[in-house]
């Protein structure tokens, strides 16, 4: 059972914008909401080229200049105890999109300082926070909907995933961080009744600035450079793509309904608690993948119809950390919101290719203009 919310109107506070998911859910909220108040909180560290995310926030205050809805945005860190629960306390947000982590499975093998502080200490914090907007008999937060990921499945060899699956086998320290903020959530939810919602994400890809870290845009900008992109595991792998619009709508939906609070007979809060897929539930093999995208480049004139892309590519084995393959079961989503993710890879690696023409322009021999 779910519990309506009417996001018009409301303080929405997103984490991680303006990430690449956290952006594209602000823009669509601004053109969308007609009052309320928008709280983008990042901390715009240089995990990636931080030029795309002031990107990304240009264009958020765009949107914003032409929304009836206020847009603050806030420098800081969700690891600041101090920053978040001053956020809560100034802003009093009602409805909290929690997108911000530190991501990438690759990265958290050398870097695993970067995951504890932001997806354990800070998830951990954000709970705190919400916790605590109860405090006086505050309405507080209604609904707590956070980003999960489909690499809490592991090496699950049953597909698709379903989240009635156990995840316990995590293989890559950035999945076990994810798989404990959706046990943190849940013991948040049942000890505190906060409505929370979990969306374990499949790797999202859009029409615009993505991350350099994941393939469609590491891969665009090695050809671009002229350098060979791997594929791993010689290219038997399948991943269930999945465009960020489809992400966002799936995000605005579920922050309109949250878990309805219970009580069991045993006079304690029943958890209201969720988690769901959000994927498209069409695995595509990387290799199909990485031939859409060399030809939407030719197609947006990126790069030339006599570039060589069997000189600049190589199949290596399987890096450590990774899975072969990624495929949702999407129904509990559907059933409950009405959503299934559609949006077609090659639709979307178009709309990447016309956009990193627009932003870069056409490669160039040794590089990029």
């Amino acid at each position: 059972m779910k519990e309506h919310i009417d996001l018009n109107g409301k303080t929405i506070l997103v984490t991680g914008s303006p990430g690449f998911i956290g952006a594209t859910l602000v823009i669509r909220l601004l053109s969308e909401m007609t009052g309320g108040t928008i709280i983008s909180l990042d901390n715009m560290n240089d995990y990636y080229d931080p030029k795309l995310k002031e990107y990304r926030l240009s264009l958020i205050e765009e949107a914003a200049e032409k929304s009836p809805a206020r847009h603050i945005f806030i420098k800081g860190d969700i690891a600041d105890k101090e920053l978040v629960d001053r956020v809560f306390a100034e802003y009093k947000p009602s409805v909290l999109a929690a997108l911000a982590a530190q991501a990438g499975v690759r990265y958290s093998i050398d870097h695993p300082d970067a995951y504890i502080q932001s997806n354990i200490i800070g998830f951990y914090n954000i709970l705190e926070a919400c916790r605590h907007s109860y405090d006086g008999g505050a309405t507080g937060i209604e609904h707590l909907v956070y980003a999960s990921s489909s690499s809490v499945y592991g090496g699950n060899r049953k597909v698709p995933f379903s989240t009635d699956d156990k995840v316990d086998h995590p293989v890559s320290l950035y999945a076990a961080t994810k798989k404990s903020n959706e046990l943190l959530a849940h013991a948040y939810s049942k000890l505190y009744n906060i409505p929370s919602t979990g969306l374990r994400f499949f790797t999202v890809i859009g029409k615009g600035p993505s991350r350099p870290d994941m393939a469609m845009m590491g891969f665009a900008d090695k050809l671009c450079k002229g350098q060979t992109i791997k594929i791993f595991n010689y290219g038997k792998m399948k991943r269930d793509f999945t465009d960020v619009d489809d992400i966002c709508e799936g995000l605005i939906r579920v922050m309109r309904g949250a878990p309805a609070r219970e009580t069991g007979e045993d006079g304690l809060p029943i958890p209201p608690y969720a988690v769901y897929n959000i994927g498209g539930g069409k695995p595509e093999n990387l290799l199909e993948f990485v031939s859409i995208l060399q030809e939407e480049l030719v197609r947006a004139g990126v790069l030339p119809e006599d570039y060589d892309f069997e000189a600049h590519r190589e199949l290596v084995p399987m890096q450590p950390g990774d899975v072969p393959v990624t495929y949702a079961d999407s129904e509990a989503l559907e059933r409950d919101y009405g959503f299934t993710p559609q949006i077609p890879l090659r639709d979307t690696l178009r709309g990447y290719c016309e956009w990193h023409m627009k932003y870069y322009g056409p490669a160039k021999e040794g590089g990029r203009v």
